[in-house]
């Protein structure tokens, strides 16, 4: 149903911001934003490569996103506290959503490239043991909330594009529960305390820096029966100094000699899958890209599909010539020009 609402929200307000409508400064980055949002709520695919891998992985699973915001911190900017968006994510009967937590971790180049298992370890609020929970000191009495006459929310109204809406917020003063009482002495009135557990994580192939893991339920925890948050599993790849990725492919530069560029040869080139042999062909010119299929990055979700390894070719010219050389080369310019002559007599 929110879906719903939010995608019918972005399609009018991406109308009221195109620039053939709306001519204020702003307007034209505006739309942008509200569409491509509007696109990743209204395509499954999308939608389920986001919730997993945030806005990296739209980027890196060949959809080709561009300019790209959230679309859900998007909505609760432009419709901020609307019924059920507010950042307190509470319900009617007091019950909290618990708060998603962040965990920052690093792969190196082929981690990333070919996907890992990983275990963490992670600092979280759980429920507390002693009042369940609950907040309250275990065999005291609590109290009617004065601020929200019991009810654990406050009403009041906001002004959006779209007209007037009603926002119904937890009470601050009981924290949505209606009642005021003694707290816990081990949770201090919080219901929550923290510790430590150990997660097994498994990063997927063609991850890359910025790309963000969703594993559900196991953020902080929720307060009164609330369910808990999320972890967001936020990686960064340290850069292999040979290899460089460029979204699915992979660039590196080999050095051969101007003889081998002349002649043609056989190289051992490095690429994710170990030393290869690259052909050099015949009469290769400098700064010549040379194409190995299917020796770049997998694109994320399609294991069977990967990028290329661009291979850039730097003909080395020397700097000094021994006489025999010089005498061979020298020899080689006059057949040249023998044969350059010539052709130009026919």
């Amino acid at each position: 149903m929110i879906r719903r609402m939010m995608i019918e929200a972005y399609r009018k307000l991406a109308r009221s911001y195109h620039p053939d409508v709306n001519k204020e400064p702003d307007a034209e980055q505006k739309f942008k934003e509200l569409s491509n949002a509007y696109e990743v709520l209204s395509d499954d695919e999308k939608r389920s490569i986001y919730d997993t891998y945030g806005e990296a992985g739209l980027k890196g699973s060949g959809m080709g996103m561009g300019d790209f915001s959230n679309p859900f911190d998007l909505f609760e900017t432009l419709f901020e506290g609307m019924g059920g968006m507010g950042g307190s994510r509470g319900s009617w009967n007091g019950a909290v959503e618990g708060e998603d937590e962040y965990y920052s971790l690093v792969l190196n180049f082929k981690e990333a490239i070919f996907g890992v298992e990983k275990e963490i370890e992670i600092r979280r609020l759980e429920s507390c043991g002693t009042c369940n929970g609950l907040g309250a000191k275990p065999g005291t009495k609590s109290s009617k909330c004065s601020t929200c006459g019991g009810q654990g929310r406050v009403v009041t109204s906001t002004r959006t594009p779209l007209g007037i809406f009603q926002q119904s917020m937890t009470c601050s003063s009981c924290s949505g529960t209606g009642e005021t009482s003694t707290p816990c002495s081990t949770c201090a009135g919080e219901g929550r305390v923290r510790k430590t557990k150990r997660i097994s994580l498994k990063v997927p192939a063609g991850v890359d820096s910025g790309s963000r893991l969703r594993v559900r339920n196991e953020g902080n925890a929720g307060r009164r029966g609330g369910s808990p948050g999320d972890l967001f599993v936020v990686l960064e790849v340290i850069p292999d100094p040979v290899l460089k990725r460029d979204d699915t492919n992979i660039l590196y530069t080999c050095k051969v000699s101007y003889i081998d560029a002349i002649l043609g040869t056989t190289i051992k080139v490095p690429t994710v899958d170990g030393m290869v042999d690259l052909k050099i062909p015949a009469g290769t010119q400098p700064s010549s890209t040379l194409v190995m299929a299917k020796k770049g990055v997998p694109l994320l979700n399609k294991k069977n599909m990967r990028g290329d390894q661009l291979v850039r070719v730097q003909v080395e010219i020397p700097k000094k010539l021994s006489k025999e050389e010089r005498k061979l080369i020298e020899e080689l310019a006059d057949l040249s020009k023998g044969k350059t002559a010539a052709t130009s007599r026919r």
